[in-house]
């Protein structure tokens, strides 16, 4: 039996591509959980368009991200935070603060899009990336300052 993939399965093939399998292996158990559809149906040719649909969409979403990173990439921004004699701040700069600051500057970003390994505890300058999409990075520098 025939069956196009509607998802990555190992040892069987890429999401999209046609692949003959025993009917059993496909009535039992790919057809029920979805993970691949029937060839030669008409749900297979509604699955070729929504794929076709779904390329186009993605497309348009990359070009988005591209664009807002470019116009990200490399701004600065100054968050100022409260510190003592050694430089270590009373509490963190957390991803939400650094949104919030790229928000004031015009800079609308969702803070889970903003990658910290750690909490900033220390004043300084920072390199944060930004990622807007699979492969589309941004680097946004954060001077944490004392007030």
């Amino acid at each position: 039996m025939d069956v196009i993939l509607l998802e990555d399965l190992e040892g069987l093939g890429a999401r999209g591509a046609t692949v003959h399998v025993k009917p059993g292996y496909a009535r039992n158990y790919l057809l029920p959980r979805k993970l691949a559809i029937a060839s030669g149906t008409r749900a297979a040719n509604l699955y070729q368009e929504l794929d076709r649909q779904r390329g186009k969409q993605e497309e348009r979403q990359l070009s988005e991200a591209r664009a807002e990173a470019a116009k990200l990439d490399g701004f600065e921004i100054n968050l100022p935070a409260q510190a003592n004699e050694e430089d270590t701040l009373f509490g963190s700069i957390t991803n939400a603060d650094i949104a919030e600051a790229l928000g004031k500057a015009g800079h609308a970003v969702d803070k889970r899009r903003i990658e910290l390994e750690e909490h900033i505890k220390q004043l300084g300058k920072y390199d944060v990336p930004v990622r807007f999409h699979a492969g589309v990075m941004a680097t946004v520098k954060v001077w944490v300052v004392r007030p």
